[in-house]
Parts: C-alpha cells; sequence; structure tokens
C-alpha cells in the first residue's frame, strides 16, 4: 500500500511514455456496447482528488487503465473532506471517501448545480496497532477504547494503567488519522459515537507513514489507521483484536482480516469506502469509460491494494447505478452507518 506524501499529490500518467509497471493484472481496454475500443476518444485529463485511504486503489485503476487507452489522469490526496470541496467546487469531476458524503457537503455540491454519483468500491477495516515490544495488551474492548478517545479523556487517561489497573505505569500516546480525514470519521462515530468528536492532545496525521513511524518507536504507543497500511508494515506493529461486546458478531475478540471484514465480523471498525463522480462529467467519454472499467477491475485491484473487495452481485449493482446515472447518496446526508454492508444499501433502491 502507497501512503499519500508530497511525492503523490499529484502524479500525472502520460501516456505516450509508459511510466508504471509494477501491477501483475492485465487490462482490458475501455469497449463501447458493438465491443470497439474507444482508446481513440479517451485523450483528456480526468482529475481525481480525495482519501488517502482510497488513494492505493485508484492508483491501481488508473495505472491499468492508462495501459490500455490515451486518457492522463492526474491524483491529488487532499483527504476525504478536501475531495469532497473539490468536487463541489467542479475542480474535479471523482473524488475517493472513506465515508459517506455529509449532508452539508451535498448542500455545497447542490448550491454549485453539482450532482453527483455515489459508487460503492470495497471493504476497509481500521486496524488498531501499539508497539511490538508492548507485551501487555492482548486485546481492547469498543467500550476501552472509548473511554481512550472521548473527549473527556484529555486530561484524564494518560497512562495504560488508566485503562486496566493491571497494566503497568507507562505513559499513553495516541496516533490517528487526521481531523479531515474520512477514516476519523468513522472512527470516531464508531468508537466515541459521534463523528468528529474525540480528544485533541493525539498525533494526528494524513500522512500514515507518520503515524507508524510515531507507533512503531514508542513504546506507549496507541494508534489507528487502514487494516491495508497495518499489512504493508506488519513487521513494525503489533495488531490488536478488539472486543465490540456483541455477541452475535463472534465470542470475545476479533482481529481484522479481509476475513472477518467481509463477513462483517469486525465489528465496529469495518466500512465500505467510496469514488464519488459529477453526473455531468459522466457525458466525457473517459470519465465513464474510467469509471466502469474501475468497477470491471476492481475486484482484483482492489486485493492488490490490500482491501476487500465487495461481492460480484455488489459490483454489478454498482455498474448498474452508474450506468443508470442514479445521483444522490445511500445514506441520505446521515454520514457513516455502523455496521452497513454494501449490499444492504445498494438494495435500498
Amino acid at each position: 500500500m502507497k501512503t499519500a506524501s508530497l511525492s503523490h499529490i499529484c502524479l500525472v500518467w502520460a501516456l505516450t511514455a509508459p511510466l508504471w509497471s509494477c501491477s501483475k493484472h492485465p487490462a482490458t481496454a475501455p469497449r463501447d456496447a458493438d465491443g470497439t475500443n474507444t482508446e481513440a476518444a479517451v485523450t483528456d485529463v480526468v482529475r481525481i482528488d480525495g482519501s488517502s485511504t482510497v488513494y492505493p486503489i485508484t492508483e491501481a485503476v488508473a495505472e491499468e487503465f492508462q495501459k490500455a487507452t490515451k486518457a492522463k489522469i492526474t491524483i491529488g490526496v487532499s483527504g476525504t473532506g478536501g475531495g469532497f470541496k473539490r468536487l463541489c467546487a467542479g475542480e474535479v469531476v471523482i473524488t475517493g471517501a472513506s465515508r459517506p458524503i455529509r449532508e452539508s457537503e451535498e448542500q455545497d455540491c447542490a448550491a454549485n448545480n453539482i450532482a453527483f454519483v455515489e459508487l460503492p468500491i470495497a471493504y476497509d477495516g481500521l486496524a488498531v496497532v501499539v508497539n511490538p515490544k508492548n507485551d501487555w495488551v492482548k486485546s481492547l474492548t469498543v467500550r476501552e477504547l472509548k473511554r481512550v478517545w472521548e473527549p473527556g479523556a484529555q486530561r484524564r487517561v494518560l497512562s495504560w494503567n488508566h485503562i486496566r489497573p493491571e497494566w503497568p505505569d507507562v505513559p499513553l500516546r495516541l496516533f490517528g488519522a487526521g481531523v479531515d480525514s474520512g477514516t476519523y470519521d468513522y472512527f470516531t462515530r464508531a468508537v466515541v459515537g459521534k463523528e468528529h468528536h474525540s480528544r485533541g492532545d493525539y498525533t494526528s496525521s494524513e500522512d500514515d507513514n507518520v503515524l507508524v513511524q510515531g507507533v512503531s518507536h514508542d513504546l506507549g504507543a496507541l494508534g489507528f489507521f487502514g487494516l491495508a497500511y497495518y499489512e504493508e508494515n506488519r513487521d513494525k506493529l503489533k495488531l490488536i483484536p478488539v472486543d465490540d461486546g456483541e455477541p452475535e458478531n463472534g465470542d470475545g475478540p476479533i482481529a481484522p482480516s479481509s476475513t472477518t471484514v467481509s463477513l462483517g465480523t469486525y465489528q465496529p471498525l469495518s466500512r465500505p469506502i467510496f469514488v464519488y463522480a459529477s453526473k455531468a462529467a459522466l457525458a466525457q467519454p473517459e470519465v465513464m469509460a474510467l469509471l466502469e472499467f474501475y468497477l470491471e477491475n476492481a475486484p482484483a485491484l482492489v486485493k492488490e491494494a490490500r482491501y476487500v473487495p465487495l461481492p460480484a452481485s455488489a459490483y454489478a449493482l454498482a455498474h448498474k447505478r452508474l450506468k443508470d446515472g442514479k445521483v444522490g447518496s445511500l445514506f441520505a446526508g446521515k454520514g457513516s452507518e455502523i455496521g452497513v454492508t454494501v449490499e444492504s444499501l445498494l438494495a435500498r433502491e
């Protein structure tokens, strides 16, 4: 998994001189309904922005798409909130999001006459991690995570023995996603009970490298970020199973994995992630071709980026949503829903 850094903020793929060769999955050129290759029509720049969580998937898709077409693609990484701002301002035509669009963001789009199509593209789990030399933590409960991260904990929960008395008096240092991140929004909703609601005395960053370095070098560290990035750095971190206290999700603590995330047993820290596209931009052949390619190749490329693919039926329903130009959000501006599946969301339509 590649994490957003200054070198990734604006990547441009120029098809006249292929620059990328790391993907293992062959691409199929986009085609019209009659089977003819559409690459001659795919020539304009497609501007994308958004979530650093979704970025590795979009990067993998763009690498493959550019091999089969004449498109040029730029990808910015301004976070989920920043991506929605740019989409609603008409500055980009596609944005990645690690949470659903909010009502206030929908209103911003409406004010600028920007209609959008919401497309779920994968599942992700949030990994809770500690320093690999931490030998006392075997698991945590959602209640304990709330006690650590809620706003009132800022001056009260400062050491590991403040979580459990039997744990050592080691200073607790916290690391997590930046406050403009959809990952932060989902984590606070799932753990604290309200989006964008947590203590403020923690190291926050949109760059997961900063978080990994912090946790891997501090015995008292506790952090959270996407499961895919833990998988990329598992030799530097210790993964902590989480117990949500709900018997129907399993008995006791459950560690995140592709299996527990796809089955929905790793709760409440599993979630769908999305791309959003401007409805007007779907009339541009290169944009529609890219999004169709995205959904058709997502099962392989999502897995390559260390995320969890959706069921085939969900991709089929998302593709129908794209072809029909179905605008608006399945979440109706309500934000993240805990424990929801993409299949149940698409069935609402």
